[in-house]
């Protein structure tokens, strides 16, 4: 998990806590890579000579009764650490709330009505997000009895414990703290008392995808409305290679727009997706068209003089397969 900072506990008991909280986040495996030592080439040598050729086999990630000279290899390989954090990707994790009390242990302890909760602290926001946990059951019909659930206790033997996964989409650039919260009964023979401690963990999320757009106007006729071409450079800032699936502009009334990138295919052509490496940049351009309707009416400039034509959005996915979306702010033209 991120960089733990201090935890703070709510009950004023240093006796140490009958359960315990693991964080995970939950990532994509990626693909082993080997080495392959190449074969050697056959030479005249004395047949009394020995080899000083290893076997091709030995370096190798796996057993393998053929030589594979491709790099990468068919196992998967865990992340071994937390890696980084992208805006426009879902970021998960698993709470782990594990009961520590050992069995036939004295004096005995009964761990009951443990309850796990988190919130997400984020840069703009001086007010934490409460966050939904998961998973939930197909038994729920309404938001009602999510939060009603959430609020119910699980009752933990010494042993088990009660893992939630929690999900939350990444919007912005800065330091994130994910806040948790476990509350639990703690029961002896003689007495019974309610214990709650909290754990923060802070991570920093970083832009995947740098957007660089201009604006410029185009030879149109009065009656059909003016016409602009609106550029967008793409540029891959993260460290994983992306491959885009989806740029498009989502214009407002009183526009309409025509891509003329990659998905304009001649009769016979399949698409290909452009894929982007670290540090690889992307040209797309899109044709704005203003509309005017029935009674002659132009859409309205703002006091700054500009046109807003609508926002770009675009979407990838990573090597894996783990999706990412982001959208730009409001994209215009300045009257001149």
């Amino acid at each position: 998990m991120a960089h733990q900072r201090t935890s703070s506990t709510v009950d004023s008991v240093k006796e140490p806590h009958s359960v315990s909280l693991k964080v995970l986040r939950l990532s994509r495996p990626s693909l082993s890579v080997q080495h392959p030592i190449p074969l050697p080439t056959p030479s005249p040598s004395p047949t009394n000579s020995p080899s000083s050729f290893p076997a091709p086999a030995a370096s190798l990630a796996y057993p393998s009764a053929k030589n594979d000279a491709f790099i990468l290899s068919p196992l998967l390989t865990l992340p071994p650490a937390f890696g980084s954090a992208y805006v426009g990707e879902t970021f998960s994790c698993t709470l782990c709330a594990n009961n520590e009390v050992l069995p036939g242990s004295s004096p005995s302890k009964v761990v009951s009505n443990v309850r796990i909760e988190a919130e997400m602290k984020i840069p703009s926001s001086g007010i934490p997000l409460p966050l939904q946990l998961g998973p939930e059951t197909a038994s729920e019909e309404d938001e009602e009895e999510p939060k009603a659930r959430e609020k119910e206790g699980v009752d933990l033997e010494p042993g088990p414990s009660l893992q939630k996964v929690v999900n939350f989409d990444l919007k912005e650039e800065g330091s994130h703290v994910l806040a948790v919260t476990v509350t639990y009964s703690e029961t002896t023979p003689m007495s019974g008392r309610i214990r709650t401690f909290r754990k923060l963990y802070q991570f920093v999320c970083k832009g995947c995808m740098v957007v660089r757009t201009k604006t410029g106007p185009l030879p149109s006729s009065g009656e059909k409305g003016r016409t602009w071409a609106l550029e967008a450079q793409l540029e891959n800032c993260g460290e994983e290679t992306i491959t885009l699936d989806m740029v498009i502009l989502e214009t407002k009334e009183g526009f309409r727009s025509q891509g003329i990138n990659w998905e304009i295919l001649s009769e016979g052509e399949s698409m290909e997706k452009p894929v982007l490496m670290p540090g690889d940049v992307q040209q797309v351009c899109f044709l704005v068209e203003e509309t005017i309707n029935k009674d002659g009416n132009r859409p309205e400039p703002t006091a700054e003089g500009r046109l807003i034509f609508g926002i770009l959005s675009l979407a990838w996915r990573g090597t894996m397969g783990n999706r990412g979306f982001l959208s730009t702010g409001a994209l215009g033209a300045r009257l001149k």
